[in-house]
């Protein structure tokens, strides 16, 4: 069977239900990661999910951060945080278990300005989320990291890698961190399949005409250990949620799978 997976940043879910529950319905992607849905658990929309039938689960808080997945199948051992209770960066880390699938969705850290203390904070999240696959995890078995990671890996994957290298999202003390951990043993998968450039996740509100103007970053992924990057057939990048009324600045990722 193909099992379809995406990862969204849907900067405020309340604000997005409706494209993210149409988009859904007519692509009938069968696990979606969400970041950033900036809402206590208590208020989360779980009904909209229910009524397409999709399970949830989540963890998050006012305001800010918060993830999300929902998913067409069962979901078990369902853990936040780096603790797994939820109280250490319960709301940027959540995991869970689909289909034999170890499922890790993050949200990590935008860092600000390099130089400042949310950048180290940054940098020493990355460090964390190394030994936290380290830990719990082998390379060898079926595992799935994905979210907004909030760095673009290479040159191909932003708009203007010139002038924004060295830049928070394009820096190489982040490129290290996400180099180790490749090296633990994970695969990008919309790499693997897709090697043109022009290909983003992330367009800012600020730039005008972002989108037209092909200004934009590759800062959400689907990596995966060797076991199911094998089995991957396709990966790609839905620009057109992008380019609806009053989106996320982020859109669509997805990965397919023959499982």
């Amino acid at each position: 069977m193909t099992v379809k997976i995406a990862s969204f940043n849907t900067n405020s879910i309340r604000a997005r239900m409706d494209i993210i529950t149409r988009w859904l319905s007519d692509t009938s992607t069968d696990i979606l990661c969400i970041q950033e849905t900036k809402v206590q658990d208590k208020d989360f929309p779980v009904e909209p999910f229910e009524d397409i039938n999709y399970h949830c689960v989540f963890k998050g808080q006012k305001s800010y951060n918060g993830v999300a997945i929902a998913s067409k199948f069962p979901v078990e051992n369902v853990i936040s945080g780096f603790d797994g209770k939820g109280d250490d960066e319960g709301s940027r880390l959540i995991c869970c278990k689909i289909k034999n699938i170890n499922i890790i969705n993050v949200y990590i850290p935008q860092g600000s300005e390099v130089g400042t203390e949310k950048f180290t904070y940054k940098l020493t999240w990355l460090d964390r989320l190394h030994e936290y696959l380290t830990t719990n995890f082998t390379p060898g078995s079926p595992l799935i990291l994905t979210g907004d990671f909030n760095v673009a890996p290479e040159r191909v994957d932003l708009y203007d890698p010139d002038n924004l290298y060295g830049s928070v999202g394009f820096h190489p003390e982040e490129h290290k961190r996400l180099e180790k951990l490749k090296s633990w043993g994970l695969i990008d998968i919309f790499r693997k399949h897709e090697s043109r450039g022009e290909q983003y996740s992330f367009y800012d509100y600020r730039i005008k005409n972002s989108v037209k103007r092909k200004m934009g970053w590759r800062l959400d992924h689907i990596w995966a250990t060797e076991f199911l990057a094998d089995k991957s057939v396709t990966s790609y990048i839905d620009i057109n949620q992008r380019l609806l009324e009053k989106p996320s600045d982020h859109t669509f990722v997805v990965a397919e799978f023959n499982l």
